[in-house]
């Protein structure tokens, strides 16, 4: 008697559970962007002037820089005088070729 009544409530259950999912609305995702497009968007508006950004800024928006390559670029830019090419982004410690191709369309001089 107990096995049937539990086999019972169980199959009431499971019927009730399978009803509540196909019955429930389904969440259709949005029409939304490439992420592709997205991206590119993103580094065309966000322009990072060597000479003018600060360390949190250079840190943010450029890819691979964290505090301690920021604060070098900055430190180069104070005792060098401002940046007249990207290219002399090459002379900051810890930035290589690779470092400077990643970022180069993010990059400017003003």
């Amino acid at each position: 008697m107990r096995k049937t009544c539990f086999s019972s409530l169980v199959f009431a259950v499971l019927a009730c559970v399978s009803l509540i999912t196909t019955a429930a609305p389904s969440a259709k995702p949005e029409a939304s962007t490439p992420i592709a497009a997205q991206m590119a968007k993103t580094e065309q508006a966000t322009k990072v002037n060597l000479n003018a950004a600060d360390a949190e800024t250079l840190r943010r928006d450029l890819f691979g820089i964290g505090s301690a390559k920021a604060k070098a670029i900055i430190a180069y830019r104070e005792s060098n005088g401002p940046f007249t090419a990207v290219d002399e982004l090459l002379e900051v410690k810890g930035i290589g070729k690779a470092l400077l191709e990643k970022n180069r369309e993010r990059l400017a001089i003003n």
